[in-house]
């Protein structure tokens, strides 16, 4: 194994191996962002589950006195 260092200088290495790891995160990430069901900034554009949404919300009644 340490032929390989050898080869290639370990700290080029080392960072063109972080760089394609955060590029290959912010790939992903992004990927996930423009899909609707794993969208965490704006979340859903539709209703998942087929009912309708709450247009108002309604006061809870007052307790007895």
């Amino acid at each position: 194994m340490w032929r390989i260092w050898i080869l290639f200088d370990p700290r080029r290495a080392l960072v063109g191996l972080f760089v394609f790891l955060l590029t290959l995160a912010l790939i992903i990430h992004f990927i996930l962002l423009s899909t609707d069901r794993f969208n965490w900034l704006d979340g859903p554009s539709h209703d998942r589950f087929g009912g309708s949404q709450v247009q108002q919300m309604t006061p809870l009644p007052e307790p007895p006195k």
